[in-house]
């Protein structure tokens, strides 16, 4: 009986059902409600939109004369797009967490926005499609730079009120250290 050589470059022939195919990534949708996104692309895109939104209002606010009823138009509106673009984008993170958009109503609680930085998305697909694509250069600055610009503005507004605050005391305590002056 003579044997077959074994080719040991040949492509092999067993059939392997246990791996599964790639999906691939979910297209990005950035103003639309489907999809996933990822937590820093989260925190890129509120960045992201929060500085077009400064930079709009302070644009149209020097168009209409910085006063009156335009003004006030003018930041509504600007103000009203910023709340509808924080909440597609927090649905877009809730369905990356694998739970409802409806969860982004939690949102106004204050500090759940960093619970959601920090908990990591499902892996792979899942029932909102499959996983995000991965982070480019834009939104690895704009995810970096907003932890630093939100802890700039709490430094900005906590230090000069604690400092105030430390005058008040003590001048409180110079006042009361003072015996009453009799006439």
């Amino acid at each position: 009986m003579i044997e077959k050589a074994l080719n040991q470059y040949a492509a092999p022939t067993a059939h392997v059902a246990d791996v599964a195919l790639s999906e691939g990534t979910s297209a990005l949708n950035v103003f639309g409600i489907d999809g996933r996104i990822g937590r820093l692309r989260y925190l890129a895109y509120l960045m992201a939109g929060t500085l077009v939104n400064g930079i709009l209002t302070r644009v149209l606010s020097t168009a209409v004369g910085g006063a009156g009823e335009a003004m006030v138009v003018v930041t509504v509106v600007l103000s009203l797009a910023l709340l509808w673009f924080h909440v597609i984008t927090g649905v877009k993170r809730c369905h990356d967490l694998n739970i409802s958009g409806w969860w982004s109503v939690t949102l106004i609680v204050p500090f759940i926005m960093l619970v959601w930085a920090f908990v990591p998305g499902s892996k792979g697909a899942n029932r909102f499609g499959p996983p995000p694509p991965p982070n480019n250069w834009g939104v690895r600055i704009l995810g970096v730079l907003f932890p630093i610009l939100f802890t700039g503005v709490i430094l900005a507004v906590a230090i000069p009120a604690y400092n105030a605050y430390i005058a008040k005391a003590k001048a409180h305590a110079a006042r009361t250290a003072q015996p009453a002056q009799q006439p």
